[in-house]
């Protein structure tokens, strides 16, 4: 069990890889959302989720994140039931099909139900996009509400580790922009195991100075928090983001067929990007 507020080792020991390359599974709208294709039906949402999961794991991925991404236009923070249920019928298939770690991300910011989803399907952490502080966001104002998702995590006795965006993307940080200062925010008074660094958008480039100045702040105060880069990383760019101080990647848009976010995962990307990671690691 996680201890008070986790720590390095508790989150990358999940991993077999000392520098994990996480991949994600974009799922197509779910029932409910507009673009929800009744025809097809659920079993093919499940089935391109699980088909992506398995070229992911068989490409060398050391973990995957789950997520709703075809349901905008997204529920600010408080996703429907009816969503809730279908994640967590489709994390459970995941986390029965893959022998990696599977993490969970519902957006836009329902962490609550992110947390549920992952305790119930046995999946293994969750990623918050605003866990501290306040985001304005196409949603509207964001509000971190780490109060309540490290209590509920001890609640329901949920072996769940907290990876948590820092200035997330397709957002705007509300009462200062010191990545710095949001970053020990996170880990110190918001409890989070590890931090995401991104880049604006979905599939945009990464600031490699954001990366190295949360590298650096959370080492001279002594955090062994681990830090990946979750946006524009690709199998050229990989090794500059672990050479920055990243302790890991969470990649999408990168690894899917023609570089296209919506569409299914290549895995001769996958296969790419993995060993142009492991490439680095070996120097």
């Amino acid at each position: 069990m996680i201890g008070d507020c986790g720590t390095a080792t508790d989150f990358l020991e999940r991993f077999d890889a000392s520098r994990p390359v996480i991949g994600m599974v974009h799922l197509p709208p779910l029932p409910g959302a507009p673009g929800y294709d009744a025809d097809a039906g659920r079993e093919a949402v499940h089935e391109r989720a699980l088909e992506d999961a398995r070229r992911l794991e068989a490409g060398g991925i050391d973990g995957i994140v789950v997520e709703n991404f075809g349901d905008a236009p997204f529920y600010p923070e408080d996703v429907p039931s009816h969503t809730v249920a279908e994640l967590t019928a489709v994390a459970a298939e995941l986390t029965d099909a893959v022998d990696v770690p599977v993490g969970v991300n519902v957006l836009r910011n329902d962490a609550e139900a992110a947390l549920s989803v992952a305790a119930a399907s046995g999946a293994d952490f969750v990623r918050v996009n605003v866990h501290v502080g306040t985001a304005a966001t196409d949603q509207g104002l964001l509000e971190g509400r780490a109060h309540e998702t490290v209590r509920l995590r001890e609640r329901i006795a949920a072996d769940v580790a907290l990876l948590a965006d820092v200035h997330v993307k397709h957002a705007a940080p509300v009462g200062g922009d010191d990545i710095r200062r949001a970053a020990l925010e996170t880990t110190e008074r918001g409890c989070a195991d590890g931090v995401i660094v991104s880049g604006p958008g979905t599939g945009a480039e990464t600031a490699l100075e954001d990366v190295e100045r949360v590298a650096e702040t959370l080492s001279e105060h002594g955090h062994e928090v681990p830090l990946f880069v979750g946006s524009g990383v690709t199998s050229e760019t990989v090794g500059d983001c672990l050479a920055a101080g990243a302790d890991g990647v969470v990649v999408g848009t990168a690894l899917k067929e023609s570089g296209e976010t919506t569409n299914r995962v290549s895995s001769e990307r996958v296969e790419e990007l993995v060993a142009a990671g492991r490439e680095f690691e070996s120097e």
